[in-house]
Order: structure tokens, then sequence, then C-alpha cells
């Protein structure tokens, strides 16, 4: 190798770069002095030639196209026509997506406006008929009765009716006070606490002010109706400040003048609040009479023996629940077997369940005293009263009998067992509650067997609900038939089960309705999807 040559070689020692590559000796030092003075390579340094020039490594310096070379290339025909074609084809493709987002808008079906509801729209009213009989144990009266709000909240109702509690003299008007709390009940102040503690609660307090409600008649004498309805617009106006979500009215076919006197008790109530509710209760069973009290009212509720007409057949429960959607013009209306009595006591004990699921499921709010969701009965223990038997909340809840309730009967009891009439009262005012098929839902009835009541609920795009009831003594086939269902609705070929009147049945088993055979005395609540 020539010492020119050598001059434009660059020398790089690695051993510089990784020291742990030295050579562990005393003489490295030498041998790096004898390669530095031309001598023969050692351990730990190389010689590498760098080419200062790049054409030597035999590789060609890139240095692009030049703006007036990029500009006439890119204005050559081909490249206009190109760029031309891509934009053609952008905005085809952005129309085309465009349209198609449109014609899927205009083909989906629409969704229906969802109807304006009030708070007794969503859910059942409860009624308190007697203070002490439902708290029990020598109780009776508000600040008790504020104790035992946790356990309505439970029953997912959304309301109770209250008493009555006001001041009332045994037939005589002038020792009546509408706006006077009876002292055996509490205060003013304690009802102001109770209010409070169940708007807590989501739970709205209406008060029943039906007058003489300790008397024979009560409304008092006919002569006397004008200074009773004097009372009860003044009492109305004095409730409503106080902060009450409505009123109860009992036995309003004994009143002279009902439709006209109920007419402004109802207008009194709306005007000082939309959000307000006024129920009427009547012992009549009479449609006629039921729609003379009803009036033009569009709001207000009635409670009647309507449906206890029923001769409890599915077949007679159809037509009046039809007759009465028909005759009321599909108007908001409630459901009970009576004004003021217990389930049990209108109803066999067999067909008990099966009339829980009917008025949890019809159109309406349904209207329950209490103990109906354990079924409790009048006089059912030696000693209590035939029209207030106290609420059975665990064994020794009533302090007249000679011994403690059988589990199965009290709250306690029943809250432990899934398969209770509890349990089940819990569960359908649930989904009364939360369906918008069972909440504001149309309602349509089916063809099925002799002793059957079926009917169908549906709401827009939701999920439908199919509630099949066998009143008879017999398992039957259901033969379920639509005849007449509107454009868009009809029944599948099968169901899920929700739950059945009957512990036992499987939640979520399909059911083919081609097939479907109840137990006597079962009701049966399933439920399929919407299919466009």
């Amino acid at each position: 190798m020539s010492q020119d040559t050598e001059v434009d070689m660059k020398e790089v020692e690695l051993n510089e770069l990784e020291p742990e590559k030295q050579p562990m000796n005393a003489a490295s030092g030498s041998a790096v002095s004898a390669v530095m003075a031309g001598g023969t390579e050692k351990n730990g340094l190389v010689k590498i030639k760098v080419a200062e020039d790049e054409t030597e490594a035999g590789t060609a310096k890139f240095t692009g196209l030049s703006k007036d070379e990029l500009l006439k290339v890119a204005g050559s025909p081909g490249w206009v026509r190109t760029r031309w074609a891509l934009l053609l084809l952008f905005w085809v493709g952005w129309i085309g997506m465009l349209a198609g987002a449109v014609v899927i808008i205009v083909r989906a079906p629409r969704c229906r406006e969802l109807p304006e509801q009030s708070w007794w729209h969503k859910g059942a009213l409860y009624r308190i008929g007697d203070l002490q009989a439902f708290q029990g144990q020598d109780a009776g009266d508000l600040a008790g009765l504020k104790e035992r709000l946790h356990y309505l909240s439970t029953l997912k109702v959304k309301g109770f009716v209250l008493g009555p509690i006001h001041k009332n003299q045994k037939d005589d008007v002038d020792g009546t006070n509408l706006e006077e709390i009876d002292p055996a009940f509490g205060s003013k102040e304690d009802l102001d606490t109770l209010l409070q503690s169940a708007k807590k609660k989501g739970l709205r307090v209406l008060l029943d002010l039906t007058p003489n409600y300790r008397g024979q008649n009560s409304w008092f004498l006919p002569n006397q109706s004008d200074t009773v309805a004097t009372k009860m617009r003044d009492a109305l106006q004095f409730w409503l400040q106080a902060g009450v979500a409505g009123f109860q009215i009992r036995d309003v076919e004994s009143l002279a003048g009902a439709p006209l006197h109920l007419a402004e008790w109802y207008n009194i109530t709306k005007n000082f609040s939309e959000d307000r509710l006024l129920i009427a209760g009547t012992e009549s069973s009479s449609l006629d009479e039921i729609l003379t009290l009803l009036g033009g009212s569009r709001d207000l509720l009635l409670t009647s023996s309507y449906l206890s007409a029923s001769g409890f057949t599915g077949k007679r429960t159809e037509e009046l629940v039809t007759q009465y959607l028909n005759a009321t013009d599909n108007r908001w209306c409630s459901w009970s077997l009576s004004q003021a009595g217990l389930l049990a006591s209108a109803v066999p004990a067999h067909l008990l369940r099966l009339y829980h699921l009917l008025l949890f499921t019809l159109p309406g709010t349904p209207v329950f005293s209490f103990g109906d969701e354990i079924g409790l009965r009048a006089a059912a223990l030696p000693g209590q009263p035939a029209k207030a038997p106290v609420m059975l909340w665990d064994g020794w809840s009533s302090t007249n009998t000679s011994g403690p309730a059988s589990s199965n009967m009290t709250v306690q009891g029943q809250s432990e067992d899934p398969d209770s009439l509890l349990a089940l009262f819990r569960r359908l005012s649930d989904l009364r509650g939360k369906e918008r098929a069972l909440l504001h839902g149309d309602f349509h009835v089916l063809s099925s067997g002799p002793d059957h009541f079926s009917y169908l609920r549906q709401w827009d795009q939701n999920k439908r609900f199919l509630v099949v009831l066998n009143f008879g003594d017999a398992a039957q086939a259901a033969r379920l038939r639509a005849p007449g269902l509107p454009a868009g609705v009809s029944l599948p070929a099968g169901a899920d089960l929700l739950l059945s009147t009957h512990p036992g049945q499987k939640e979520g088993a399909p059911v083919e309705l081609e097939r479907l055979t109840l137990q006597p005395h079962e009701g049966l609540l399933l439920h399929f999807p919407y299919v466009a």
C-alpha cells in the first residue's frame, strides 16, 4: 500500500468506541505506537477508507424535479384528465352516500309521539283508609305512618290515598271541619312532615275528604248539600296550598247533584295545578251511572264496583272491559273492584293472583287497598273488624287474636318467598312503571278459548306484551287468534314467558302460541320484540 493512499485513509479506532475490547496487557500502548508509525496493524485497530467523493461509491445524487419541471408534468393532458376523473368520482360517491342516507331516513318507520303523562298515569295508587288498621300494634297516627314509607316505596306505587283524617262528629255537619286534622291522627305539622318525607321517597299523598265518614250518610242529609259544598270548596283550596297531590271523595252516588259538584271540584283542583288529581268513588256497577258521574272531566278518575259484575268469567270480563273503554272513548281510566274494599273480599281466592295480573296490565291506573298485595281479607283472623282488618306485618301484628298469624299471610313471610303474592305484586308494579307498552300502549283484544280473556299491549317499536288469562276450572288451550288488528300489528309464532301467576314456570322459556295451554285459573304474561 503506497504512502499517498495511506494519506487518504481515515483511521477509526474501534477500541475507543468499545473500551471493553481493549487488549488487557501492558504492551498495548507500544502496539498502538507501532501502528501510528506505519507498522503492522495490531489487535483493536482497523483502517476504513471513507470515500470523500460520492461518485467513488458508485451512487448518483438525486436532486428531484424542479418547480418548473413539476408544473410542466402536472399540466400535461394525461395528468389533467386523471385529476378531473378523481374529482368526479369523489363527488359522485359523496352524493351517492347522501342519497342513500336520505332514502334510509325516509323509509324508516316514524316513531310515534309520546303522550303527555302525569304521575298517576305511571303506576298504581294505594289506599290507606284506616291508619290504625294499617299500622297495627296500637299505632295509627301520622308520625307512625312515616315509618312505613319505605315499605310503600318497595311496592313501586306512585302515590297513596290517606284517610279520611279530618275532624268529623258523626252525622253533625257543624261539628265537621274538613280543614282540621282529628287529634287522634296527629297535627297539621305531622302531616307536613309526612308530605316532605313522602316526596323524598317519590310518593304523592292524596287526602280522602269524604265529609261524614263516621256517620250513616257520607254526605249528611240532602238539605245540607249546599253547606257541605261550601265546606268542600274551602277545604280543597286549603289542602292544595298545604301541598297534597290530590283528593279522593267516596260515595258520590249519595251526593245530590253529584255531576255538577264533581265538575266544580275537578276544576278547582286542575286550576291550582294540572299535576293534581281528583278521584271519585262509587259503589255503583252501572256503566250508565258511571258515565254520568264522569261527565266531561278528562282526568277525573272513578273507582267503582264495575268489574265485580263479571261473574268472574273470562268472556264476561272481556265484555265489561271492552264496553267500558269504548263508552269512555278510550279516555284514561282507573281499575279496581270497589271504591274502598279489599280485593280478596271481592274476588275468589283461586283467582286473586290472576286479578292482580289483569289490573296491572289493563290500560289505565290500577287502584289497590292496603293488604291487597298480601291477599288480606276482611275478618281473616278472629277478633278483627270486618271492614278494616289489621295489616299483617308479622305473625304478631294483631293484638286481637289468640295466636300468631301464619307466616305466609304476613308481609315479613311473603317478603322472603319469591313465589308469594307480594313478590308477584312488586314484579308487576315494576313492569307497569317502566314498559312503554304497559304505560300507555294500545290495547287489542284477541280471540281465545271460551273461559279465556286475552289481549295485546303494544306501543310503536317497543316490546309487545301478550296477556292470557284462564278463568276456567280446567286446563285449556289458548287458541289465540288476532282478527281485526291494525296494519303492522300481528301475533308471532312464538313468544317468551315473562311470568306466570302459577309458581314454577320457567321465566324466559320460549312458547309456541299455537300450542299454548294454560292451567286452571292461570294467567300468563308473555313478550316478543317488534319486527318491522
